[in-house]
């Protein structure tokens, strides 16, 4: 399965032949992910845990439909949209191609999300957690003084050293800054350069997508912001 290759289906997350559910192990985190990925993680879960970091994925691969259902949520106002300060925005306040743009600072359009490659995993450090708290992947968690600094501040030394990298690390023209977004460089760079924008436009054609039309009208700057203006990796120390 490590070696399943990046075709279509692959990519634009309406197949799911190359990741593995893992979580069936006593102790073993609940994720979804290549197995060279998942190795990868879990030998730096267990370095993080050496530390007294407890870190887990809150979101890795997801489907095509599933991506859908939270656009969908997202596109008619039933889920909140936010700046990326984590600021909410007055939905009704924004015109379509606006909402599209607001939806976008923070989840991948469906069939371009890397969340379909089974190489990226959104992550939390449970040891850092208050009694009841709810992660809510928001940009107040990771920066100084926030529930999760001390594990932000472990990725910043350690998470090349086992070939992760955050494609969202800085504000680039199109995602807002996610700290918590790993990406495993060796899988996930191969998946950037095969996956192509005539793929993903096949894909939203034949999706049942709230703004389905003004999304494939937008295509050609989505895939520019969105899939290709990302950070590249660190080098590993």
């Amino acid at each position: 399965m490590s070696g399943s290759p990046f075709d279509e289906l692959v990519l634009t997350g309406r197949a799911r032949t190359h990741v593995r559910q893992y979580g069936q192990v006593p102790g073993e985190p609940r994720f979804a992910a290549r197995p060279e990925v998942a190795a990868a993680f879990l030998a730096m879960r267990a370095a993080a845990a050496r530390e007294g970091i407890d870190m887990l994925p809150i979101a890795s691969w997801r489907p095509f439909a599933a991506q859908a259902r939270n656009w969908n949520r997202k596109f008619s106002g039933q889920a909140t949209l936010y700046d990326c300060q984590g600021r909410p925005r007055e939905y009704g306040a924004l015109a379509p191609p606006d909402v599209v743009h607001a939806i976008l600072n923070w989840t991948g359009l469906p069939g371009a999300s890397r969340r379909h490659w089974g190489t990226d995993i959104d992550v939390f450090d449970r040891a850092a957690q208050p009694p009841g708290y709810r992660t809510t992947l928001l940009p107040d968690e990771a920066g100084p003084g926030g529930v999760y600094a001390r594990l932000h501040g472990w990725l910043d030394v350690h998470a090349a050293r086992f070939g992760f990298f955050r494609p969202y690390r800085t504000r680039r023209r199109g995602m807002c800054p996610e700290p918590w977004h790993l990406s495993y460089a060796p899988s996930a760079q191969a998946a950037l350069a095969a996956i192509g924008i005539d793929m993903v436009a096949r894909a939203v054609r034949g999706a049942d997508l709230l703004g389905r039309e003004l999304v494939l009208e937008m295509l050609p700057d989505i895939f520019r912001d969105h899939v290709l203006d990302v950070d590249d990796p660190a080098p590993a120390p």
